[in-house]
């Protein structure tokens, strides 16, 4: 059987590499012609063949086509070069979890997907895992903690499905240089330094997962050109032997879904397996009591109980975020005062949300390329006393699928009665709709210098890349 890899820009070259070690007879299509020199020779080496679709007129039997779930074309644009092939497909996903079928079934793995709140997701997880030496993908790079010191296996890496077997391969070469890999698993002692593992997955997981975790659907977004959408991808949590997700978007989306051990949560609804009783929020520490009940472990047992912490979660969507972390570690039979410390210890993400001080004052940071409307107003009414701090907003556009409404947030500062500038493009374009003038900044890091020269606290809402602002 010939195997066609469609996509070498989004981790396809990692993909025909490993199959073609496997022994497999690999072609390869460049769908957007951006392989560069180094790739291209290292596919040449692994005797995987470039071809351009028109070619597949030229092949006979049978050929399993391995596409992104992102994939701008339908399977008819291919059929039809050579109707007489027998075909299959897998997206790049499931392709992955064929790979590492063999991989991990001794470490705590989960997979992590959903429109917000992913990257949260993994580092509080971290926290509760620590002591596991846990391996991570996540939008913030390849890392691997070893007795809780962080090890960066490598910075710009997407969260692709293929680079889990990426992250993987890092981490082996860190753990032992001298080992030997024979088909993707790796031989030799001390091979390995960490215990657990959890992958990012911005458009579903490969289902490798003891856990698969969908963290929400607050935008179903469309991919592929219109053809496809974000939830129709992110399915694939599915997959995973134990699923956690959100109990909104498994309603909206999934009800028709079955699944032995699916486990929900919510902010709201007690018919879930896990729900928010009661709340006082902080922007600096939430107060929260937790009712779970017939939680489905991945050992085959159920759970029920109740829980109480305080957690870094200044807003609706944040509480969200550790109630589907808490349900998580659950589902992992991890014991209850562990998942507690964890939680408690997670003090949020530099260049994300995160809290910390500069000199005498607080600052609460919500940079996300994926803020919206909602989690601006939330994060602001989360501020107890409005005289005590600044409030910024800002950001870039062009980053994510989904945007802001502009109406919505101006109306919304309008109403406020508090110090507010606006930064950047987003700033600039939401004073534009607005009644009432806010100071307008073009560089985003002189609203630091602004609160600590007014002595005032200081909540930073922008919508940016982390890469774009963890240099300051």
């Amino acid at each position: 059987m010939n195997h066609l890899v469609i996509d070498l820009t989004h981790g396809g070259v990692k993909i025909a590499i490993s199959l073609a070690k496997e022994g497999k007879n690999v072609l390869a299509y460049d769908l957007y012609n951006t392989l560069n020199d180094i790739d291209a020779k290292m596919l040449n080496i692994y005797n995987v063949d470039l071809i351009q679709l028109n070619e597949l007129a030229d092949f006979r039997g049978d050929i399993n086509v391995i596409y992104p779930i992102h994939m701008p074309l339908d399977f008819k644009d291919i059929i039809k070069h050579n109707p007489r092939l027998n075909y299959t497909f897998q997206t790049h996903h499931e392709i992955i979890h064929d790979i590492l079928v063999d991989w991990g079934k001794d470490l705590t793995k989960v997979e992590i997907t959903g429109v917000k709140g992913k990257t949260s997701t993994v580092f509080m997880l971290k926290e509760i895992l620590i002591d596991e030496n846990p391996l991570i993908l996540s939008s913030l790079g390849a890392i691997l903690y070893e007795n809780k010191k962080k090890i960066m296996l490598k910075q710009n890496i997407s969260i692709a499905p293929a680079n889990i077997k990426e992250t993987i391969d890092l981490a082996y070469k860190i753990a032992n240089p001298i080992c030997r890999i024979d088909n993707g698993i790796v031989k030799g002692e001390n091979a390995r330094k960490y215990n657990s593992a959890l992958f990012e997955s911005s458009l579903g997981v490969s289902g490798i997962g003891d856990v698969g975790v969908l963290t929400n659907i607050v935008e179903n977004y469309p991919i592929s050109n219109g053809k496809r959408s974000a939830s129709e991808a992110k399915k694939q949590v599915f997959n995973c032997n134990t699923v956690v997700c959100q109990k909104e978007a498994y309603d909206t989306y999934y009800s028709n879904v079955k699944h032995e051990k699916m486990n929900t949560f919510s902010l709201v609804d007690e018919t879930s397996n896990l729900y928010l009783n009661n709340v006082s929020y902080s922007l600096n520490e939430t107060k929260m009591n937790i009712i779970f009940r017939n939680i489905k472990t991945i050992n085959d047992n159920i759970v029920s109980g109740e829980i109480n912490l305080t957690a870094f979660a200044p807003g609706k969507h944040n509480v969200s975020n550790v109630l589907g972390v808490i349900l998580t570690a659950l589902s992992l039979e991890i014991p209850k005062d562990k998942i507690i410390n964890g939680i408690e210890n997670y003090k949020g993400i530099p260049g994300r949300t995160n809290k910390r001080q500069i000199e005498n004052i607080t600052v609460i940071e919500e940079i996300n390329p994926g803020i919206n409307t909602k989690a601006i107003e939330e994060s602001i009414n989360m501020i107890d006393n409005p005289d005590d701090y600044i409030i910024a907003i800002g950001g870039d556009y062009g980053i994510t699928c989904e945007e802001i409404n502009e109406n919505k947030v101006s109306e919304f500062l309008d109403k406020m009665n508090c110090n507010i500038i606006l930064t950047g493009e987003v700033g600039s374009s939401i004073q534009k709709k607005m009644s009432k003038k806010c100071q307008i900044i073009e560089d985003y890091n002189e609203v630091y210098n602004i609160a600590l020269k007014n002595d005032k606290n200081l909540l930073f809402i922008y919508r940016s890349d982390y890469r774009k602002l963890k240099q300051r």
